[in-house]
């Protein structure tokens, strides 16, 4: 997650060794002799504790560049007929967001095409590929925020949004709970998303 800057924590508490492992796999956290964790999802996860740290949502955005050139996207039925760059990280999960979703929000009825466009299978790799002109990706707000914030993306339709069910949760394995580097470290991730 790009919310996350491990330097500022471990300037903070040096003596506490973080490790980063970033995949989509759930990993067993007794077997790996993990302490914490960041998941996205429902919260339900056997044998964890789950404690939510942020809600998300997802919008469309695109390369300043893309909106210069097409600036025929001014209602969210102008979208049918552009690129639209499909998220596959999650597909068929509960709670990630989907184009079509996104389109019933915004009260596009007429959906037929909305499949064509690009699919990929990585979410990093969604955002990078709008913010190289190649289409309009439907953005988890999270994901987004560091793209938007520098100007490498642009949000369209600002009023509309869909709220996710899935959101990101600290998770830990319950005979962790009190232990004072758990609690270091949970504060921290708490405090950095706040900010």
């Amino acid at each position: 997650m790009h919310f996350i800057s491990v330097d500022r924590f471990q300037t903070a508490c040096p003596d506490i060794d973080v490790r980063l492992d970033t995949n989509h796999k759930s990993v067993d956290f007794a077997a790996q002799r993990i302490d914490i964790g960041v998941r996205y999802g429902m919260g339900d996860w056997p044998g964890l504790k789950a404690d939510k740290l942020m809600d998300e949502e997802a919008f469309p955005v695109c390369s300043p560049e893309l909106l210069h050139q097409f600036r025929q996207l001014r209602k969210p039925s102008n979208l049918i007929r552009e690129t639209l760059i499909h998220d596959l990280t999650m597909a068929g999960h509960a709670g990630f967001p989907t184009w079509e979703e996104w389109m019933k929000k915004a009260g596009v009825s007429d959906t037929a095409t909305i499949h064509r466009g690009m699919p990929l299978n990585n979410s990093a790799a969604v955002l990078q590929t709008a913010i190289e002109g190649h289409g309009i990706a439907l953005a988890r707000s999270i994901m987004a925020r560091d793209d938007l914030s520098s100007g490498r993306l642009v949000r369209l339709f600002p009023d509309i949004s869909l709220a996710l069910n899935a959101s990101y949760y600290i998770v830990y394995r319950p005979e962790c709970a009190n232990l004072p580097t758990l609690a270091a470290f949970r504060e921290w991730l708490i405090t950095e998303a706040d900010d």
